[in-house]
Order: C-alpha cells, then structure tokens, then sequence
C-alpha cells in the first residue's frame, strides 16, 4: 500500500528543486504528448527549448524576442507574488493588463499627433493606475463585504475583455482604418506615444527596464521593509499576523493595487511596442501565464526572473515549433500548463513522504 505521511517540517532540498523537477518531468511528459501526436519527441523538445537560442537560422530574430516575452510575464508575476505570498489570491491580472493597455493608449490617443515628450510618461502613469482601478475593484470588495478575490478578479477579466472589443470597434478605433477594428498603432505612427528599443537587437524596451526594477523593489520589499515582513507573516502564520496589528484590508488594498498597476504598466508597455495598437485581440494570455510565472519562481523576485525568461522560452520555442513542424497551439499551451501541474504536484512531495507498507494502528 502506497500511502503519504506528513513531515514534521517541510524539505529545504526538496522545495528548492521543486522547479528544476517540474520542469524535468515536463519535458518527460510533453515528449510523451508530442509522440502521440506524431512528433518525435526529442526534436519536439529540442525545438522549443535550444533552437529560439541557438539555431543559426532563427537564433539571431528569437534571441531578442526573449525579452520581449519575458518582460510583461516578469512584470505581472512580480506583483501577484506579492499578494499569493500573503495569501491573498488575484487571479485576474489579465484584465488589470487589458486595462492598463486601453487606459494608457486610450491618453496618448487622445492627444494625437502631439509631439510632445510628456505623452509617454503620462500614458505610462495612465496604464498603472488603469490596472490599479481595476484591481481596486476586488480590493474594495473583500475589504467592505468580505467577497471572494478569486472569484470578483477572475469575472472581471472578462469584463475587461468585452471593453477592449468595444473601444476597439469604437471609441478607439482609427478613423483612417477603413471600418476595421482596431486603435491607430502607436508603434509605428505616433512616435511620441511609442516604446522602441533601447537598444538595437536586443529587445529591450521601457517594459523590460520596468521588469528589473520591480524585481529589484520587490526583493527589497520583502527582504528590508516593515510592509514585507508583514506579507510574509500574513501568509505564513495568519493568526500571528493579527496579534502582530497588521491590518487585513490595508494589506489587501496595498497587494492587490501593486499588482494591478505592475499588470497595467505590462498592458500599457505592449501596446505602445510589441503589439502596437489596441485590437479586439491584443490579450495574449500574460495575465494568466504569469501565475505559472508567480509560483515557478517560488514567489521569490529572483526566481521569477528567471522564471520568466523560462516561460518566455517556451513562447518562443512553441510559436517556431508550429511553424517547422506543424505542430498545434493547444499541444503547445497544454506543454505551458503541464509545467504548472508539476510544480504543485512536486510541492506534494517537499511537504509529504511517499511511505510503502501498511500503517501502523496504535492502541
């Protein structure tokens, strides 16, 4: 009989190589997957994981595409780390993103074709407290009439998809583009609204800068300030925390704004670089792929670094399986979900022993 007992204290070693595992036991089981479908699973894996790197033929266009990725990813999972590590569950950046992106590009649009070099900074003050009003929204509801964050947060991800189809076909919409859906793009023609490269051929961009610096205030939030002990203790011993007077709402108010605006500074980076304009289909999953991001870096601001960049690999590697070899996006987001299954299943295994044999009946 093959039973789970629980350890008297979690393993170290264990939780530490939780992420390396999973990712393992992904690339084991997503070979199994790709054989199914017909693929030969190590060129499979080969494909997504080391060509986007070092392929001579598409290394020199996916390196910089890796930041590019990893930049919103690293961005929102900064700011859900936050709230996950105090226990307190946003499950809906994907709309604070939306958010974020029609708020900010909604500014700058407003002031076409100023060439003024305010217009960007006010769009990105714009995008983060675009994303932070909406975040507001589940804050103040768990904080006056005790709702479900999960819940409020994930419905309101939809909300925020159907505004972003509406501006897109109206307010928004670009009066030059012929009846089609979708804002001017603010990449290429508005150029005081836009957010080039910093430098050539890297893929750096504002957004990525914005990353490092979160990352940067998040690890010193939770290692040096009076706030982050109190996120710690929160998420760690509840009751402690209350005898300690921290305060509930103003820690849910304070974790749930923090991501919204890092997930509306994410939005507002996208769409004046990468994707360019607002579009019925400008959400591309960053909200929600950026969970994944959260706890594969252990919901440490260093490991989510790093973990974004792995996700970002991913995207990158999948988008270059499909086009060499024909492989469907949903074999791919299901290979992205696995990972996440992993880690929460290894986590079962930092907290519990596998033990064989009978258990002991005591009288």
């Amino acid at each position: 009989m093959i039973r789970l007992e629980k350890r008297a204290a979690p393993s170290r070693t264990l939780a530490g190589l939780t992420p390396i595992l999973a990712v393992i036991a992904t690339m084991i089981a997503g070979g199994i997957m790709f054989a199914f479908l017909g693929f030969q699973p190590l060129e499979a894996i080969r494909t997504i994981f080391w060509d986007p790197l070092f392929d001579p033929q598409f290394g020199p266009y996916s390196r910089p595409q890796l930041l590019v990725k990893a930049g919103p990813l690293i961005l929102i999972a900064t700011g859900l780390a936050l709230g996950f590590k105090a226990g307190i569950w946003n499950i809906g950046a994907e709309g604070q993103y939306i958010m974020g992106a029609v708020v900010g590009g909604g500014v700058g649009l407003a002031f076409y074709p100023s060439e003024s070099g305010l217009i960007f900074p006010l769009m990105v003050l714009a995008g983060a407290l675009g994303g932070w009003a909406w975040a507001m929204i589940p804050a103040t509801l768990k904080t006056v009439f005790g709702t479900n964050e999960i819940l409020v947060s994930l419905m309101l991800v939809y909300v925020a998809e159907n505004i972003l189809a509406s501006v897109s076909s109206g307010l928004l919409r670009n009066p030059d583009g012929q009846g089609f859906p979708g804002s001017r793009n603010l990449a290429r023609d508005y150029p005081a609204a836009s957010n080039p490269e910093l430098i050539a051929n890297t893929g750096m961009h504002w957004g990525v800068v914005a990353a490092f610096i979160a990352v940067i205030f998040a690890y010193v939030l939770m290692t040096r300030h009076k706030m982050g002990f109190a996120i710690r203790l929160a998420g760690d011993a509840p009751r402690a925390a209350r005898f300690a007077g921290v305060s509930p709402s103003r820690l849910i108010l304070f974790c749930l704004g923090t991501a919204g605006a890092l997930a509306g500074l994410a939005g507002l980076f996208e769409v004046t670089g990468p994707a360019g304009q607002i579009t019925i289909d400008f959400n591309s999953g960053y909200g929600f792929t950026a969970i994944i991001v959260a706890f594969l870096g252990r919901l440490h601001p260093i490991g989510i670094l790093f973990a974004g960049l792995l996700m970002a690999l991913t995207y990158i590697g999948g988008e270059l399986a499909q086009l060499m070899l024909g492989m469907p996006a949903a074999a791919i987001q299901l290979f992205q979900g696995m990972l996440l299954f992993f880690l929460l299943a290894m986590d079962v295994f930092a907290n519990y022993r596998v033990r064989i044999g009978t258990p002991e009946v005591t009288t």
